[in-house]
């Protein structure tokens, strides 16, 4: 008796969800689509993607944020220069998508990135960390 209950149970959870069945639809995409899709709205060089985080890092309140951090500016605009043209590209996308008060992502960023080389030893910026080298 207790099985029919159960089933019965699970019937009826069952048939009434039946109704929130969404459908798909699939289209054909065409490979221009594709490509214009994947490249970023403002897609910029390298140099161009480093010009603009160093314009960001030499705003005020940002060095203020760096400083408040442990990071001195001189380190972040050469952590900057050793970024590869992927990361500046990405990064200076990251600040641009940022809403506005984002820019502290970008710190946090920059500050774990500069943390993790440290522990691993390929810098020595923060006097707190010790390397595992």
């Amino acid at each position: 008796m207790r099985l029919k209950q159960t089933l019965a149970a699970l019937l009826i959870v069952s048939t009434t969800h039946v109704g929130f069945v969404q459908t798909a639809q699939a289209t054909m995409v065409g490979t221009e689509a594709v490509a214009q899709a994947s490249q970023p709205a403002t897609a910029r060089s390298a140099d161009e993607a480093r010009a603009h985080l160093n314009e960001a890092f030499a705003r005020a309140d940002v060095q203020a944020r760096l400083q408040a951090l442990g990071v001195d500016s001189r380190d972040a605009r050469e952590r900057v220069a050793a970024l590869t043209d992927d990361e500046a590209t990405r990064l200076a996308g990251e600040i641009d998508k940022a809403p506005a008060g984002g820019i502290i992502e970008v710190i946090l960023f920059v500050f774990f990135v500069l943390l993790v080389t440290d522990i691993l030893g390929f810098t020595k910026v923060f006097p707190f960390t010790r390397s595992i080298r």
